[in-house]
């Protein structure tokens, strides 16, 4: 038996806004009676989450793959930012994706390469609406899961690009910029406006009322916590000091976001420095995602809303690709003032390979505040979202010069509710990508029997 003084699901509502809350005092059982009643509280309060986290163009691997195997590795450069969280994750080397190599199919590594890696599916060679690939192991865990929460999953990104046309070697640009697949002929497409994805956490429900909660926000300069004042002074009273001060850093948080969202839309286009190489310009063919001077403010800002979403128990699923396959973005700010693909073509070239590590160790850090702040939100298991977690980062290619679709860069971060082991280097030789999708699917209570090319299990124990 048990009591619930409050349900996980109450809400603070207001015109067109409905704030879903992070897991109180006052929402977990007062008494509790076996097993059985113990799993089914934790499974709502402290629920088991997957996130897949893409970089593309592959990486630098000589500064990436760990040297010596199990608990005493050492940090490679491009990994030094995960310092503080080197017991939390293990770094996976020698995963293959065979279905990324052309099989006949000739050039289009990178359209292949974001196809592949979550279905394990060759994808039909195609610059037309007859698209062809499969099922998306975010999406097999949404098809089980997805029911337990408002989205069954949330697709984001950073780079906004067109899911139509050619955009190289004969393959659509759907393949290049989707690495999720409802279906082997749906990709679903990445929501990209970080302050599309706040309001749609957020919303109520009502399209209608929803909209004009944003055009009075709009027009007044209010925040969305306006809206819910007086829902939210009469829920405060029940609480106890202990859930108010957890309240009131939430709300603090959420009004912190969303301040950085007013911020960010109001920013005008910063001028490209003297000099700097065009960003749409790529030698190696094909014209790649035009570079934003907002990136480095899109992508905390997308972090964020992620965190959210699994804070407020949004849903459970979710995927994010820190750039898109032959994005040609330039990161001045991390030192590497050249556009992303052209430079990873750097035909053994030294400085060339080390402006690429930069990008690699500049997207690691951004991997590093995303779990920070996962990590500083406790659930009532005692453990944090982050323990309770499964999040893959990773890319389906090694070598972004060669474009060669082995030995595979992948973290998997978390401990999915204790059930992973962590603090390794795992060497998985030649094992297909999509077994370890598998185990991770296992151990959120999402199984499926097979999933692409799959071929069995990985031990994550």
């Amino acid at each position: 038996m048990s009591q619930l003084i409050m349900s996980r699901r109450t809400m603070l509502r207001g015109l067109g806004t409905a704030i879903a809350l992070p897991v109180l005092d006052s929402m977990i059982p007062t008494r509790l009676v076996g097993a059985d009643a113990k799993a089914a509280a934790q499974a709502v309060l402290a629920p088991r989450r997957l996130a897949w986290l893409y970089v593309p163009n592959g990486i630098d691997m000589q500064n990436w793959t760990p040297a010596a195997a199990g608990s005493g590795y050492e940090l490679t450069p491009i990994l030094q930012p995960l310092a503080a969280f080197k017991d939390r994750f293990t770094v996976i080397s020698g995963l293959v994706c065979e279905k990324a190599n052309p099989n006949g199919d000739g050039g289009g590594d990178h359209g292949r390469a974001s196809a592949s890696y979550l279905t394990g599916a060759q994808a039909r060679k195609t610059e037309g609406a007859n698209l062809k690939c499969g099922l998306s192991a975010d999406q097999a865990a949404a098809n089980k899961i997805g029911h337990l929460t408002k989205f069954p999953s949330l697709e984001l990104g950073i780079e906004d690009v067109k899911q139509t046309g050619r955009c190289d070697n004969g393959y659509s640009c759907a393949y290049y910029h989707t690495i999720s697949w409802r279906s082997e002929t749906t990709p679903v497409v990445k929501d990209c406006d970080p302050r599309s994805v706040f309001d749609r956490l957020f919303a109520n429900g009502d399209p209608r009322e929803s909209a004009e909660s944003r055009a009075r926000r709009e027009n007044d300069r209010k925040s969305i916590l306006d809206f819910v004042l007086d829902d939210a002074g009469g829920f405060e009273k029940k609480l106890t000091y202990a859930d108010r001060q957890k309240m009131d850093e939430y709300l603090t948080s959420v009004r912190e976001i969303e301040i950085r969202l007013e911020k960010s839309a109001m920013e005008p286009p910063a001028a490209p420095p003297a000099g700097q190489v065009r960003p749409d310009f790529d030698p190696h063919g094909g014209k790649a995602a035009a570079s934003s001077d907002k990136y480095a403010t899109c992508l905390p800002l997308m972090i964020d809303m992620m965190v959210l979403a699994f804070q407020t128990d949004r849903t459970r699923v979710i995927t994010l690709p820190f750039a898109d396959e032959k994005s040609n973005q330039t990161y001045p700010w991390a030192g590497a003032n050249v556009p992303h693909h052209a430079t990873s073509h750097h035909m053994g070239d030294a400085a060339k390979k080390a402006l690429v590590a930069k990008i690699n160790t500049y997207h690691v850090e951004q991997l590093a505040y995303m779990l920070k702040k996962l990590d500083g939100i406790k659930e009532a298991n005692g453990a944090s979202i982050l323990d309770n977690s499964l999040i893959s980062y990773g890319s389906n290619i090694s070598d972004g010069d060669l474009h060669n679709h082995d030995n595979l860069p992948q973290l998997l971060i978390g401990k999915a509710g204790g059930t992973v082991g962590t603090g390794r280097h795992l060497r998985c030789d030649g094992i297909p990508l999509n077994n370890l999708w598998l185990s991770m699917l296992d151990r959120v209570g999402a199984p499926v029997e097979r999933l692409g090319d799959s071929t069995g299990r990985i031990a994550l124990a």
